[in-house]
């Protein structure tokens, strides 16, 4: 399942799901020359039993048997974390990231049977800045769905469309890129419909092999907005036409919700109506499928925050697969969502490939997910170093970066820098990762004033304020009158001493409990072998699902 609706009536689209050959490989080898082993895919290379804790290079490998002469397009919504794509022997695609989409054309192929062959790796490299050791796992493997296209040589590569309100009436910016692949040039007419209303883009002219955008601006009468309680949908129609003829050629669709975000005096509005965002941080990981999440279990985590009273989910520390932001567009949950970098201090922030990855990142992270009315918000660098000067410049060229793709939302970055953070003006929102009665024996009352004090201080004066980190440990089942560190019980009264405090208070906009769901971590640095069992256990629900004692908790101030 690639999304959770068609996105495709006249271009034939297929899923590539199923068993491929696999073998490891050694590092510089590009061809494999025997395949012992048989792979699921999608899937975590490490649910195999003779690869639990594989880190290394591998090779897949399928026949794909093509049913007319037809160009093509590869698509893979993710590789864990290095991909390298042969289409019969020839070297097709590179890209970097596991948690960001990529794709490929291929022109004039021919019909019959072809060998798709896809060399990963999940090493941590010097050529690899964001997929490092780090407070969770880094499967490897193609961890989501990847699928064929069979392309006209006029096709539509994407679309965007961003909603405003005029005089109360909803409106949309609609941009569409579309490429040539003939050696002439194409004069082609692009038109189609949002909801009822038709769309037309008028006639234009692509170069050979060249690829153009155009946009409008256009009005519609009676939508009814996207809100949290009633997430309404809608489908958005792209049809190419060539030659005045009267059958398309290629198509797209997408599907869209009209809403605004703004962050006026001092709190975050949905359709001009403040919101108090109320969720966990999430990480893509389950002990039956690692990264790879099929779409029951996609399903099951978002019906489990929505049964604790949460509306929204910060998709902690990556772009997150698309089907989990369907879901979201169509249960009404709020996404903040943020690119790949975790953790990191400059001397790791200073590589030119950390800026160039992050970069990277954060524009395929907002061209393939704009379109998604539940994501409020774009964040990057988590808990990075916001606090120097070298620092501050690479947070605003991310943030500018992210501004230019997409001004409709909101950015902000999570800091534990506290008074010593100087990016504060650099965002629209403020965001702290605090874990008083955890890390510190800090009041989470006093320490939230204090906290609203250094951002009025440091640059962050009138901004909203959200909380997006704060929890504690406690492990699933483990039980004691006097609530040591470490119990169920323990870690109830943390959360629930944190909610107390930022529940009552008017100036902030937004709290999400680390974290969600326990998870698996590396043993690859030396503070994380503290990190009893290789996993975080900071979850409100263990990593089977199960809930703990502040399940409870959560759900009583959530639901208020």
């Amino acid at each position: 399942m690639i999304r959770l609706f068609e996105t495709n009536k006249i271009r034939d689209v297929y899923e590539l799901e199923g068993d491929w050959d696999f073998q490891p490989i050694n590092e510089g080898d590009s061809v494999c020359e025997r395949y012992e082993y048989r792979m699921p895919v999608p899937a975590c290379l490490e649910l195999h039993p003779d690869f639990r804790t594989y880190r290394g290079k591998a090779a897949y490998r399928r026949k794909v048997d093509v049913s007319k002469d037809t160009s093509i397009k590869l698509n893979f919504k993710g590789v864990s974390h290095t991909a390298d794509v042969y289409w019969n022997g020839m070297h097709v695609a590179h890209h970097y990231n596991a948690y960001t989409p990529f794709s490929t054309y291929i022109k004039d192929v021919e019909k019959g049977e072809h060998e798709l062959v896809v060399i990963v790796d999940n090493t941590f490299s010097e050529k690899s800045k964001l997929h490092i050791a780090n407070d969770y796992y880094t499967y490897g493997g193609i961890i989501r769905p990847t699928s064929i296209e069979y392309i006209s040589d006029v096709c539509i590569d994407r679309l965007s469309c961003t909603s405003f309100q005029k005089d109360g009436v909803w409106g949309a910016d609609i941009k569409v890129w579309v490429t040539n692949h003939h050696d002439t040039i194409q004069k082609v007419e692009i038109k189609g419909q949002l909801a009822d209303t038709p769309i037309s883009f008028g006639f234009i002219e692509i170069q050979a092999n060249e690829t153009v955008d155009v946009q409008i601006n256009k009005m519609f009468e009676q939508l009814i907005p996207w809100e949290l309680n009633n997430p309404s949908l809608y489908l958005l129609t792209l049809h190419v036409y060539t030659d005045h003829q009267t059958t398309p050629v290629d198509d797209l669709i997408e599907r869209v919700g009209f809403r605004t975000v703004t962050t006026e005096n001092g709190r975050i509005q949905l359709n001009g109506q403040d919101i108090i965002l109320k969720g966990y941080n999430r990480h893509e990981d389950h002990p039956l499928v690692g990264a790879s999440f099929p779409y029951q279990l996609l399903v099951q985590d978002l019906e489990l925050l929505i049964e604790t009273g949460a509306n929204s989910v910060r998709t902690s520390h990556y772009p997150n697969d698309e089907r989990f932001l369907d879901l979201c567009d169509e249960r009404g949950i709020a996404v903040w969502e943020e690119n790949h970098a975790r953790g990191l201090v400059l001397d790791q922030m200073s590589d030119p490939l950390f800026q160039k990855q992050c970069m990277d990142c954060n524009e395929e992270m907002v061209q393939n997910h704009v379109n998604h009315p539940s994501i409020l918000i774009w964040a990057i660098l988590n808990e990075c170093a916001s606090n120097t000067q070298e620092g501050k410049v690479m947070y605003k060229e991310q943030l500018e970066q992210i501004k230019e793709l997409d001004s409709s939302r909101p950015v902000t970055y999570a800091t534990h820098h506290r008074e010593h953070d100087i990016c504060f003006d650099l965002a629209d929102i403020i965001s702290f990762n605090l874990y008083p009665l955890w890390y510190t024996d800090e009041d989470p009352g006093e320490l939230v004033d204090q906290a609203r004090i250094w951002a009025e201080e440091l640059g962050g004066g009138g901004k909203p304020i959200i909380m997006s980190e704060f929890g504690g440990d406690g492990y699933y089942g483990l039980r004691h009158p006097n609530a040591v560190r470490g119990t169920e019980e323990r870690q109830a009264i943390i959360i629930e001493e944190n909610l107390r405090a930022y529940t009552k208070r008017s100036f902030i906009s937004g709290m999400y409990i680390w974290q969600f769901a326990d998870c698996k971590v590396v043993e690859d640095t030396g503070w994380l072998m503290s990190r009893a069992g290789t996993k975080n256990s900071k979850g409100i629900f263990d990593e089977f699902r199960r809930p703990k004692l502040a399940a409870s908790v959560v759900k009583k101030y959530f639901s208020e």
